[in-house]
């Protein structure tokens, strides 16, 4: 452990050295991500699906579409849940067992951004109004991990839930049953980007590959939506952002989120 340590602080104490040249350990701007591929429709028996490589980090989210029970409070509106998992494989430190407190936020702050953002017309996803509406779920599972799996997590879920398609279901003697008509699109309305930063000395930059993950001493995911509002935000990290920190924060990731927005939308006219 020490020695781990150690040569943490040596990482941390290069990536300082070239940031304070304006430059970064992998030879990126600090405010450009890195190269992201988005592969539609990756698991065929899925309702939709999407692969996706962040640099290094690469993510699968499947998504299911099935009848559920809906909410007391919200019968008249869908299910919409979003579930993260790491794979032993993916990194040395990941272990099997329940979901580790970072994991579990990482769910949160992914599902958070594309719920805040309505991306889903959730109104649209019901059977019969306080018995049976349609829940969509979808599932991020983690195959490698290199830093920043925020990011990665959100566009793979994003590119799965634009190409999904949706069964239709009918209300018969009380219970819901399978339409045999074509699946039609699931209705979406705008197209949600998170953008993760890390805060590294005095420096921001975007889309922290693993070694600076590691180095960081606070980290920012602000979500916008196609409009450019920005409708989700998470801190994470033990040090913190001034005012001005966080505007700039808010005005890259409006700037770099519509640039990946059009990766997005890419991914998705090539699943149709």
């Amino acid at each position: 452990m020490a020695s781990k340590t150690v040569i943490d602080e040596l990482k941390k104490s290069k990536i300082l050295e070239l940031l304070e040249q304006g430059k970064r350990i992998d030879g990126r701007a600090l405010d450009e991500p890195r190269e992201i591929s988005i592969e539609v429709n990756a698991i065929p028996k899925a309702n939709g699906s999407a692969r996706v490589r962040l640099g290094d980090t690469e993510v699968i989210c499947g998504v299911k579409i099935q009848p559920d029970r809906p909410f007391p409070d919200t019968g008249d509106k869908g299910l919409f849940i979003c579930t993260a998992e790491l794979l032993p494989l993916s990194h040395p430190t990941v272990e099997t067992g329940p979901p580790q407190p970072h994991v579990i936020e990482l769910a949160r702050v992914v599902d958070r951004g594309i719920r805040e953002s309505h991306m889903i017309d959730v109104s649209q996803l019901v059977i019969q109004k306080d018995k049976s509406v349609i829940g969509v779920f979808a599932d991020n599972v983690v195959v490698d991990y290199d830093g920043n799996l925020f990011d990665a997590c959100s566009y793979a879920a994003t590119a799965a839930l634009l190409t999904s398609k949706t069964p239709k279901w009918n209300w018969v003697d009380e219970k819901a049953v399978l339409d045999e008509s074509e699946p039609t699109q699931l209705p979406t309305s705008t197209i949600p980007v998170s953008v993760t930063m890390a805060k590294i000395g005095n420096h921001i930059i975007v889309d922290p590959n693993g070694d600076e993950w590691n180095s960081m001493d606070a980290r920012i995911t602000i979500t916008s939506d196609s409009d450019g509002n920005i409708c989700a935000l998470q801190k994470g990290g033990s040090n913190g952002f001034s005012q001005d920190e966080i505007n700039q924060c808010g005005e890259i990731s409006v700037r770099v989120g519509a640039k990946i927005r059009e990766i997005l939308k890419a991914a998705q006219q090539s699943g149709q």
